[in-house]
């Protein structure tokens, strides 16, 4: 296979950012009164964005829309202060990502992380890879995996979508690439087990970052 761009997923795909998430919430909840969650929770409350982070870790019964808005306003300003204080890229990746850019891959990020976190991350954390585009959500009905923005980074890059791969490490992620006609590709060190990714119908899955360069063979 050789595929002319690759689409990631950020957080769990590219970056180790639970920690960071998980603290930021907890402190949330923590000063109102709430009870917190272990990290491993996290795993199960990200990747549908922060609106959703906030629903699943809020009691059930505190859920009401007002209570939800003033929690997430408080996310994004904890978060703010603490995103870089233990999230880094996973091992390998940023090695992966130049070989990829080396070769003439073009190389784009999807996340449902508010955007205005996605491109402070991209460009803090993964420096000078050239990506043709980073999008993050800036509207709940865009979010993964709604294939609009997916298919809007072919759009960018020039290419059809059975051109690019999609890869992320949750069901949500190969739902959109499936969506937007893309080849599915899951991994496996991220949030989410391989059996989710697997069910979703990831048409490949790897376990390492640099097997991702067999989907690239260059010009």
């Amino acid at each position: 296979m050789n595929f002319s761009a690759l689409i990631f997923d950020l957080d769990g795909t590219l970056l180790d950012t639970l920690r960071d998430i998980a603290l930021a919430m907890n402190s949330v909840l923590d000063a109102r009164g709430f009870a917190t969650h272990g990290e491993d929770d996290y795993r199960y409350f990200v990747g549908d964005g922060m609106a959703e982070l906030c629903r699943r870790a809020l009691p059930p019964e505190e859920n009401d829309q007002s209570q939800l808005e003033e929690v997430l306003s408080a996310m994004k300003r904890e978060y703010a202060c603490r995103w870089m204080d233990n999230s880094k890229p996973y091992p390998g990746i940023v090695e992966m990502l130049r070989e990829l850019a080396g070769r003439g891959c073009k190389l784009g990020v999807l996340s449902n992380k508010p955007d205005e976190f996605t491109r402070r991350m991209v460009e803090s954390l993964l420096p000078g890879i050239g990506f043709t585009a980073v999008i993050g959500a800036s509207r709940s009905e865009l979010r993964k995996p709604d294939p609009t923005n997916a298919l809007k980074i072919a759009q960018m890059m020039g290419l059809s979508p059975d051109a690019v791969a999609f890869v992320g490490d949750s069901a949500v992620d190969v739902q959109t690439a499936l969506n937007a006609g893309m080849f599915p590709v899951g991994v496996t060190w991220g949030l989410r087990p391989q059996c989710e990714l697997e069910a979703a119908g990831a048409r490949l899955l790897v376990a390492e970052p640099a097997e991702l360069l067999q989907l690239n063979a260059g010009s």
